[in-house]
């Protein structure tokens, strides 16, 4: 059965980091506007994230093992898949080389955020394609769409956020040729490129750390609502000419050094 485009009632989707911060923001809108199911995949079970048309699964988006048994849940528990929102990430601060401690960027690190943000988005895509390619077309002849999570660290990366910009560059990077890649099955992949949010992470810094970022921010001059998130992944669903492009998602916020 393919979604209705036009709304994201009776659809179901799969939601990567769903227990927390944007993919949080984005499992409530699905279950507010009357999603059929939503599978939250996460590696841990949010315990105050409850409803009828919920399925968590516990994983990581790099394990093939994991992933896959989501997706099984996900036809097992509700017979279908059409939409898939990755939002599952991670990341670090460290410089290329430190002067003082006369240290170079953690390999590991760096091989760490790359694997979880980019190959993580890259092989629930790549998976999902099994259960979305089975969805009978609807009238524009679409089958499903894919949702991946960037930031404007992928153009404006900062000091010390070497590992993070690159991993979502290669996010940005790969939207287009995964979106003509999946075309002639009716299935959309889209990016959003999130600037400054109230997630956990960056709730997590000192108070005069996010005034200060705050003040960079020429209009709306605040941090980012994870439910606007969620309403752009909405408006992404339900409008099937958005296909393999990137939005900007930041209040016209352009990062400095």
């Amino acid at each position: 059965m393919a979604a209705k485009f036009g709304s994201v009632k009776g659809l179901v989707a799969l939601v990567t980091g769903g227990g927390s911060g944007l993919g949080r923001a984005t499992v409530d809108m699905l279950l507010k506007e009357g999603a059929k199911g939503v599978v939250c995949l996460d590696l841990k079970k949010p315990a105050d994230l409850q409803s009828n048309n919920l399925h968590i699964v516990e994983g990581s988006v790099v394990s093939e093992e994991d992933v896959k048994r989501a997706l099984e849940e996900t036809q097992s528990k509700f017979g279908q898949l059409n939409a898939v929102v990755n939002c599952a990430g991670i990341g670090v601060a460290q410089l290329t080389y430190h002067g003082l401690k006369k240290i170079p960027h953690s390999l590991d690190d760096f091989r760490r955020v790359m694997e979880v943000n980019a190959i993580g988005s890259f092989n629930v895509a790549r998976l999902s394609m099994s259960l979305l390619v089975k969805n009978q077309p609807d009238e524009t002849q679409q089958r499903g769409v894919i949702i991946n999570t960037a930031s404007i660290a992928a153009y404006e990366g900062q000091i010390g956020q070497v590992a993070y910009a690159a991993s979502k560059g290669a996010i940005v990077s790969m939207t287009l040729p995964m979106a003509r890649d999946v075309a002639t099955f009716g299935v959309r992949v889209m990016t959003i490129a999130p600037g400054l949010f109230e997630t956990p992470l960056l709730k997590s810094l000192p108070k005069n750390v996010i005034d200060s970022l705050v003040e960079r921010v020429p209009c709306p001059k605040r941090l980012g609502k994870p439910e606007e998130y969620a309403h752009l992944v909405k408006a992404i669903i339900e409008n099937p000419m958005l296909n393999g492009s990137v939005i900007r998602l930041d209040g016209s916020l352009r990062m400095e050094p």
